[in-house]
Parts: C-alpha cells; structure tokens; sequence
C-alpha cells in the first residue's frame, strides 16, 4: 500500500528516484556487491536486496520460521537462524544460494558471528542451550547447557589478536546471564534481573542487558575475565527492549518500548546520562558509523525518528511502512533499510543528504511476510 503512494506521487519523483538509481550504480567499483538479507518469518523465506540497484534480487526458501541473521565479516555467507525447524541456513553470498543446513537446538532465534569469521554462536530458546558453530567445517562443535530459555547471545569484541572470544548469553526463563569461552565452557552464569533480552559488549568485556521485565539495564562485568558478576542494575524506561552502542564504546542507547523513550547510559562509568522521547513504541535502534546520529524504529508510529547524539535531541522523523522493527545501514552508510513487520516491505530512507536537508524515504522495497530480521553483506568478487 504504502508503496504504491510513494510511487505515485508525480512522475518528477520517478523520473528522479531512476536518475538517482544509475548514479547509485556508477558510484561503486564494477566488481562490488552488496545485499540485504531480510527473514521473513510468516513465509519461510529471505528476501535478497541488491542495495546497489535498490531492488530485491531474490526469495530464497530457508527453514520454518526463519528470525535471527548475521553476516560473516570474513566470509561471503550469511547465517539464518530457523526458529521452527532448529537449524541454520548458511547462504553462500555471491551465488545466493542456501549452500548447508546446519542442525542446532530447539526453538533458535538468534545468532552472533565472531569477529574472525571462524565461529557461530546460536541461543536455542526451547532446550535451554547455546550451540557453537564452526563455520568451516559448517558443524555444531559445542553444545553449552545455560540458563532458562536463552534468547541473546553476543560475542565480545576482540581487543587484540588471540584474545578469548567470550559469548554472553541472556536467559529470559531463569533471569540470568551466562559466559561461554569459545571451546564452549560455561565461565560464569550471573543472577542479573528480570526477563533479560538484548546485549550490548565492550571491549573490555563489559555487558550491558536490558531487563524487560524489571525496566532496568543490567551491567556485568569482571576484573579477571573469569569470575563475572552483576555490578549495576541502571534504571531505564518501561520494557527496555534493544540496545545499540556506538562504535567507540561511549554510550549505550536504549530503546524503551513502553516508556516511548531512549535512555542514554554512558558505558565508562556505568550511569544513565538522559532519557529522551522519541516515538510510539521504540523498538530498535542503530548508531552511525561516525557515532553521531541513532536511528530509532518506532513500531506504532510506523516511523524512524534521527536523533543527534551530540546535540542530545531529535531533528527528524521519517515515515516508513507499517510496524517498523529491524534496521541496518549500507556499507557506505547513505542509506537506512527498515524491515516494516506490518506491511511486509522494507523501507530504504536516504540518509546522506545536502547540508540542511533531512533524511528522506526514497523507496519501498516488497519482501515476504513479517519480515523480522536484517543484515548487509558487502565484498568485491
């Protein structure tokens, strides 16, 4: 629906959206690719969106209710977590082809690369596991018993080479936070707070996790990287849900769904600097590549609100389609793709704009049913 009104608003703006698009293409190298991945969890697929032409490249049929997805860093393949078949789905990204089935636990929604590309970790809600995949061999190579209906799983960024690669776990069903090494021995499992969901890591090993149940962040951490425990317990707005921390580390925001706000803690200190209103029902955010802007998807206000990080307010709004929820910018970071759960579509909002000017909706993309999760795979070949 929401595409066809964008599409007929008045030839000038197709005659220019088709102007932009050739640009767009010329604005690369010949051998450059870049795609979107979208799962679609009412139809047991992943759209394919070729990010280059703004347009969706294919439907590829994955497992049952497919939900989490991750890029490799290293590898041209993307990973596919199928809630209702227990597997993964690893698609070879140059062929776009599902290339290797992988069985996990049950019920698995969500899935982490680490940063060397060497290593999968998988949260298997419905048996109370982690599942460690090794990528090359394209197997499980641990199965790591943890708390009560684990929902997040996130690697720590490596802070040199060689470095433990730990995973921390979020367990909804037991209120706990697990820590995984990389040969899948359980390190720690840490009472944090109630309902705990999304992750957000320095580091230094430091883990933020929003507590949905109890409107609280909690911050674990340890001074040996063996021996974790709860430091804080940070009150945020009302069902903290997602979390996005910039790429320096500094802050952590929060996305508080049932409080219409983010709160902004400061990852250093441990401290919630401001709580901002930002839109009906948050549920996402993503942070620029240059740590300025947060992009916020607002699920009942079917909008992404632009928030400057620097000045502390939000200059913009743009309408997308119906129920926005996942979101991830370009390689290049000119554009903004939002998964629109509602309206089945994903929305592309141009977001390097003239001096003056605001992010804008430049198209609609169709995809498949209840689309829920997103990420971009970009490579020369």
């Amino acid at each position: 629906m929401r595409a066809g009104k964008v599409w007929r608003r008045s030839g000038v703006l197709i005659s220019a959206l088709v102007a932009f698009a050739g640009c767009n293409r010329h604005a690369y190298p010949a051998n450059y690719h870049e795609y979107a991945y979208v799962t679609n969890t009412g139809s047991n697929t992943v759209s394919v969106i070729d990010v280059v032409a703004l347009k969706k490249l294919k439907q590829i049929a994955v497992g049952g209710e497919p939900t989490g997805v991750a890029a490799n860093p290293k590898r041209n393949e993307v990973y596919v977590v199928n809630a209702a078949s227990g597997t993964v789905s690893v698609i070879d990204a140059v062929r776009n082809e599902v290339v290797a089935t992988i069985a996990v636990g049950k019920r698995p929604y969500f899935v982490d690369v680490l940063e060397t590309g060497t290593l999968a970790a998988v949260a298997n809600s419905g048996d109370d596991t982690v599942s460690l995949i090794g990528v090359e061999q394209r197997k499980v190579v641990a199965t790591v018993h943890v708390g009560k209906a684990p929902g997040g799983v996130k690697f720590a960024p490596q802070k040199e080479a060689g470095s433990a690669a730990l995973a921390f776990v979020s367990e909804r069903g037991s209120g706990t936070v697990s820590v995984v090494d990389p040969a899948g021995k359980l390190l720690s499992s840490v009472k944090a707070c109630a309902q705990p969901t999304d992750i957000a890591v320095t580091a230094r090993n430091r883990a933020f996790v929003a507590c949905s149940g109890e409107g609280k962040v909690a911050v674990i951490g340890s001074e040996n990287e063996r021996d974790y425990k709860l430091y804080a317990l940070l009150p945020v707005g009302q069902t903290p849900t997602s979390l996005a921390m910039k790429p320096d580390t500094g802050e952590v925001f929060v996305t508080n769904f049932d409080s219409n706000t983010i709160s902004e803690i400061v990852s250093s200190d441990a401290t919630v600097n401001a709580t901002y209103y930002i839109g009906g029902k948050p549920t996402r955010g993503v942070v620029s590549a240059d740590n300025s802007l947060l992009y916020v998807s607002n699920f009942d206000s079917s909008n992404v609100a632009v928030f400057s990080i620097d000045n502390g307010h939000m200059f913009a709004t743009v309408a997308v389609g119906s129920h926005p929820d996942a979101m991830a910018l370009s390689g290049n970071q000119s554009f903004l793709l939002v998964a629109d759960s509602g309206s089945n579509d994903v929305a592309v909002v141009r977001t390097k704009v003239a001096r003056g000017d605001k992010p804008a909706l430049l198209t609609m993309i169709p995809v498949g049913a209840r689309p829920s999760g997103i990420a971009i795979k970009a490579f020369l070949q």
